[in-house]
């Protein structure tokens, strides 16, 4: 099955691009910053929806049908993904907390809210480029 990660990269892409134009901003400069903030944290959102997806495609080979993996929680589709080798263990974790930082997001959109999440990118970054990369190398079988 062949898996379209190119919505997924550009997001990551923008992500990473808003992340940089963020820490060129001075924080006196609270309209600029702001703008730049709520950017990083819609990207940080996409891609946490793109991930979800685009995984539940690349475990579903594990399964008797798409159906079985369709109906994963969050956490069990990663601890599937482990299980399976195709993400590590400290890497799940880190998705976990990264899940866990976006449903805040649902009821917190303050200050406190965004610079924890910014605070996140670097790594999500990081981590959302490496399950991209699996995604697709799950493209050649």
């Amino acid at each position: 099955m062949n898996i379209d990660t190119s919505f997924l990269r550009r997001c990551i892409g923008t992500l990473e691009r808003a992340v940089g134009w963020i820490g060129e901003q001075e924080r006196t400069n609270d309209f600029a910053y702001d703008i730049y903030c709520a950017a990083c944290v819609k990207e940080f959102e996409l891609v946490l929806e793109q991930r979800g997806k685009l995984l539940r495609k690349r475990i579903a080979v594990y399964f008797a049908s798409n159906r079985q993996a369709d109906r994963l929680a969050f956490k069990d589709l990663f601890r599937h993904a482990a299980k399976h080798r195709l993400i590590e263990a400290d890497a799940v974790d880190r998705w976990l907390t990264y899940r866990d930082n976006r449903n805040h997001t649902a009821h917190d959109y303050g200050e406190d809210f965004a610079e924890t999440t910014l605070k996140l990118l670097p790594t999500f970054i990081i981590d959302a480029r490496a399950l991209a990369d699996m995604i697709e190398e799950g493209n050649d079988g």
